[in-house]
């Protein structure tokens, strides 16, 4: 694929190929370290927070963009208005028919009955995430202890008053579980907490979250899945490429495979560059930017072009300008994942997973857990004979599930095929 700006019989040619560590096999660097491992079937339990499957849609496909080689599957089982001795009560019901291998879990918000701590309502908190621990760890099930999020009030002033002051130490409560059962504690409540006083404090009426006081809409959500994700030591890298335009050489490619570099007659490069993984940022949460860079933190998609000649440079990506940066920025490294999440082929395949993941999701929900799981038969008085009719509308579940399970393979499929990740066509290109 030769760039449009190359002459040709012009032209410097070089094929440079660089296979990154653990390119193309099933855990890039770091992978070691992170919670959740190729193999694993995930169940996300919580309550109206997690029903809402923002945080959870979106710890999906972080994960999945940034380990798309991996076979996982996720499954959503929050509940609104449940609280910890609910999710203790069905854990059978709602957990164990996935066999999941890992859990999250995130209950809290409706425990502390939205006022000032008490003593007993605290234990009994505590006794129900106890009781999801025992089950877990009686079938081996490796658990991510998740605090609630503070609420965002809507009155000006500090962030840190009133319920949220409750739910700072229900946050201790879950770190205390955590530690009692060798589970994995994270911490979402006080990377919640650091972004609404930076916000705050530019102006104490300021509302960031979206969504209610309670409910966080895509934004806050954003923050709750990236402070989730950095607890569990998510890998930041999507993969970079360090190149000398002057030597046209590969330096160094790291999650990428770099082939068929070229130069052209204006000291220009290009190149076709296969990457391992996807950057991801949910477009909806974008507001939240202006609070925290996690975009960019989550999504170290880099590029590093030394030896250029002095000026402005277009960045494409599949003959898109996604960008425009001076030589000196670029042969100190640039952050491409907001641009290249804009437009261009990374933008168009990411968004293909994140409709997949959505429509996988919304089918379970509405077609499986809701659907069927949760329903509730409730017959007239007059009906005689309700135990057995109960008992074979119970009988039909177990068929009506194995049926609808059918197409969620499908569905999970559907996913890892979005993900399959295709070169495109990177061209620096002098701005004229």
């Amino acid at each position: 694929m030769t760039p449009h700006f190359l002459k040709t019989g012009s032209l410097s040619f070089i094929l440079a190929a660089s296979t990154c560590l653990a390119f193309g096999a099933e855990k890039p660097a770091a992978d070691s370290e992170f919670f959740f491992k190729n193999g694993d079937r995930v169940v996300v339990m919580g309550d109206s927070i997690t029903e809402q499957h923002l945080y959870s849609n979106y710890l999906e496909t972080w994960i999945v963009t940034r380990f798309p080689a991996w076979n996982i599957t996720f499954r959503n089982a929050g509940i609104s208005g449940d609280r910890s001795p609910g999710g203790n009560l069905r854990f059978t019901r709602d957990v164990l028919p996935f066999n999941p291998t890992a859990m999250t879990v995130d209950f809290g918000m409706n425990d502390g009955n939205y006022r000032a701590f008490e003593e007993q309502t605290f234990k009994t908190y505590m006794a129900g995430l106890q009781g999801i621990a025992d089950q877990a760890r009686s079938n081996r099930i490796r658990v991510a202890w998740v605090t609630p999020q503070p609420v965002e009030k809507r009155e000006a002033g500090p962030a840190l008053e009133g319920y949220a002051t409750t739910l700072e130490k229900y946050a201790e409560g879950v770190k205390a579980i955590s530690e009692k059962n060798a589970g994995v504690f994270v911490d979402q409540f006080h990377p919640y907490l650091d972004v609404m006083n930076k916000a705050r404090l530019e102006n104490p009426g300021n509302i960031v979250m979206g969504g209610d006081a309670v409910h966080p809409g895509p934004p806050g959500q954003a923050v709750m899945a990236s402070a989730i994700l950095k607890a569990l030591n998510f890998p930041l890298l999507v993969s970079g490429a360090e190149i000398d335009a002057a030597k046209l050489a590969l330096v160094k490619a790291e999650q990428c495979q770099i082939t068929g570099l070229v130069k052209g007659a204006n000291g220009g490069i290009a190149f076709n560059r296969l990457d391992a993984a996807l950057p991801f940022f949910p477009e909806q949460a974008s507001s939240i930017l202006k609070w925290t860079p996690i975009l960019e933190e989550m999504n170290q998609y880099r590029v590093k072009v030394t030896s250029l000649n002095p000026g402005r440079y277009e960045v494409r990506l599949g003959g898109k300008k996604i960008a425009e940066y001076e030589a000196a920025a670029l042969a100190a490294g640039v952050n491409l994942a907001q641009p290249a999440l804009a437009i261009g082929p990374v933008a168009d395949q990411v968004k293909l997973v994140v409709a997949a993941v959505q429509e996988k999701n919304t089918f379970y929900h509405d077609r499986i857990f809701r659907g069927i799981m949760l329903v509730i038969f409730k017959l007239p008085d007059f009906v005689e004979g309700q135990a057995s009719i109960l008992a074979e509308i119970e009988s039909q579940r177990p068929r009506a599930i194995a049926k609808r399970t059918v197409d969620m393979v499908k569905l999970d499929a559907a996913v890892r095929n979005a993900l399959t990740i295709k070169p495109h066509l990177v061209e620096i290109v002098p701005v004229q």
